[in-house]
């Protein structure tokens, strides 16, 4: 005769089903949002959740005032121009370039609302967190 499981066995049964439904919904590889409301305080609609910062960390890209610093050298030469009063010294002629660079770049806008965005799932994290990552674009 088969034995009747503890009401304890039970719950804990229970609870691991709900867990593995759970977790068959939850997305495991990048997906697709829309922006609802900008950062700093965003709302992302995805999957019919919505990511606020509290369960999504947003991409450094994706905020205002995020500061990049590019170094480089450039080589080139002006355009041919011409001086203006007939001398032969200000006959047509360029600059040659020759010089190092370093600019840095201040990002003055974030996403709007309607934006689309990819979102990354962080797996194995406590709780449900995710990643918004790029601003996408489809093209027709």
């Amino acid at each position: 005769m088969a034995q009747i499981p503890s009401a304890e066995a039970s719950v804990e049964e229970i609870v691991n089903i709900m867990h593995g439904v759970a977790q068959s919904h939850v997305p495991r590889s990048a997906f697709i949002g829309i922006v609802k409301k900008p950062p700093p305080n965003f709302v992302i609609k995805a999957n019919n959740i919505e990511l606020t910062p509290e369960n999504a960390y947003i991409s450094k890209r994706l905020l205002v005032g995020y500061e990049r610093t590019a170094r480089g050298h450039l080589v080139s030469a002006t355009q041919n121009k011409s001086g203006g009063s007939g001398d032969s010294a200000y006959e047509s002629h360029n600059h040659d370039i020759d010089n190092d660079y370093t600019e840095s770049f201040i990002y003055t806008d974030t996403l709007k609302v309607g934006d689309w965005v990819s979102i990354l799932p962080c797996e194995g994290a406590e709780g449900q967190l995710y990643i918004i990552n790029e601003e996408v674009v489809k093209l027709e």
